[in-house]
């Protein structure tokens, strides 16, 4: 709507092209892109699909997220942790690092990755916190980590164009959540399209919602 052309980054072709048509039919130029971030042959076929047909990126938005397995952290089983990092983590720090270069072509290129209040540690020790007894560990220790990662691509790029910035979109109605939450996608996109186009003197390396920063 803000006439940015969208890139929809599916590794089902089907739901990608489906999802494709969906904005077309609202007037919104969108393009299907083929990407699994768990899989590192297509993000770098991604990465030069794009520059072949746009020669740059100017967003990137990490919103790639899976999560499995409630319970304490000593019943938490090692290959649910690592699938779920596979991808919350190690997916969107290997599509940050393929996809920089074209970025860096970019006037004012935007890094938005994707986190959650679940990943805030001074909200995790605190047992008044709403979410204390959730359990949802290896969801938890991956945006923990998501936003380590946030922190330490700002800092690298600090004295470029490049504002790379975690955004917690808040409890949402999705397939993650069976549905449920406080709020559509469509109040949750807000703080993603706020930072996704933040102005030259807007903030990076921070962690947000959409009232403002949030403790990490």
């Amino acid at each position: 709507q803000q006439g940015i052309i969208v890139l929809i980054g599916a590794r089902d072709e089907g739901r990608g092209r489906k999802a494709v048509e969906t904005l077309k039919q609202e007037g919104i130029k969108a393009w299907l892109v083929e990407l699994d971030v768990t899989a590192q042959s297509t993000i770098e076929g991604a990465a030069t699909q794009i520059d072949r047909d746009f020669g740059r990126l100017d967003i990137l938005i990490n919103n790639a997220g899976i999560g499995l397995q409630l319970g304490p952290a000593s019943k938490v089983e090692m290959e649910h942790l690592r699938t779920t990092l596979d991808t919350n983590l190690f997916g969107a720090f290997a599509v940050t690092k393929v996809f920089l270069p074209l970025l860096r072509k970019a006037n004012s290129p935007r890094i938005v990755n994707l986190s959650s209040t679940l990943g805030s540690i001074f909200h995790l020790s605190d047992p008044e916190w709403i979410g204390y007894h959730m359990n949802f560990v290896s969801y938890s220790i991956s945006k923990a980590a998501l936003n380590a990662m946030t922190v330490l691509f700002a800092a690298e790029l600090r004295d470029t164009p490049i504002k790379v910035n975690a955004v917690e979109p808040g409890y949402t109605a999705t397939d993650l959540t069976n549905h449920q939450g406080f709020q559509t996608t469509q109040e949750a996109v807000k703080v993603i399209l706020k930072f996704a186009t933040i102005p030259d003197d807007g903030p990076t390396g921070g962690y947000f919602d959409i009232l403002g920063r949030i403790p990490w």
